[in-house]
């Protein structure tokens, strides 16, 4: 995924309001910025660090643009969390992620299970059942607990645990489930599930696997030009 235009390049003076941060350029011009993460960004907002964001033509937007990386210790970091569907569903095309190779349809934001949910990609073949992929972006490393150690998720997450319950349900119901973690952080090597921050999705996500439900990780190779999926990470899942 190629960024276009190129993108912008500031350093970080605060998040704050959570959609929001402030940023100073290399004019000396100070921008207000739209910080498209719901997370808690936890160790991806050091003042000084060096960011860099998207500029949108659309008129109507009062903050027209976007931070899109942060690095951090050598590391880039994606914040955009909507980025990750996009590069999921290129490494698809791509057959990059050899589990979800060999469909032959794949949409987008389709509704689906018991609790007005939306499945981020469903993939669809005439010789098997429907495949649904749920996406979440990991941009957590926390290296208190090792080297290269990501979690999910970086706050207390009730919409993550109603996605986990719906992937297992369609498990249930015969079609195939898989959760991708999309690891937007290049310094991360594995992926857990934050434990410390929201045991009860670390319980659920445990419960999920029994069921059924697929959990892969694979990480996105990123610079200001360009990210892209390359390669698979090891899921530790309890």
């Amino acid at each position: 995924m190629k960024y276009s235009p190129p993108l912008g390049k500031a350093v970080l003076i605060r998040r704050y309001k959570q959609f929001l941060a402030d940023v100073e350029l290399a004019s000396g011009e100070v921008r207000t910025i739209h910080c498209p993460n719901t997370g808690s960004m936890k160790h991806c907002t050091a003042p000084g660090s060096e960011i860099w964001f998207s500029t949108s033509d659309n008129p109507s937007r009062k903050y027209p643009d976007t931070w899109e990386l942060i690095k951090s210790g050598g590391d880039y970091i994606g914040i955009n969390t909507h980025r990750a569907n996009k590069l999921v569903v290129a490494a698809i095309e791509n057959e990059v992620i050899e589990e979800l190779s060999d469909y032959q349809r794949l949409r987008t934001e389709v509704k689906y299970g018991l609790e007005n949910s939306r499945i981020d990609i469903l993939l669809g073949a005439d010789d098997r059942p429907d495949c649904y992929v749920e996406v979440k972006s990991v941009t957590l490393l926390d290296t208190a607990f090792g080297d290269g150690e990501g979690f999910f998720p970086d706050a207390v997450s009730s919409r993550g645990l109603k996605h986990l319950r719906e992937l297992a349900g369609m498990v249930n119901l015969g079609k195939r489930a898989v959760l991708v973690f999309c690891v937007q952080h290049t310094g991360i090597k594995r992926v857990s599930a934050a434990r410390n921050i929201d045991p009860a999705y670390a319980d659920a996500l445990v419960e999920a696997g029994a069921a059924g439900v697929e959990i892969l990780a694979y990480q996105c190779k990123m610079s200001p030009v360009a990210s892209v999926i390359d390669r698979k990470l090891p899921v530790v899942v309890g």
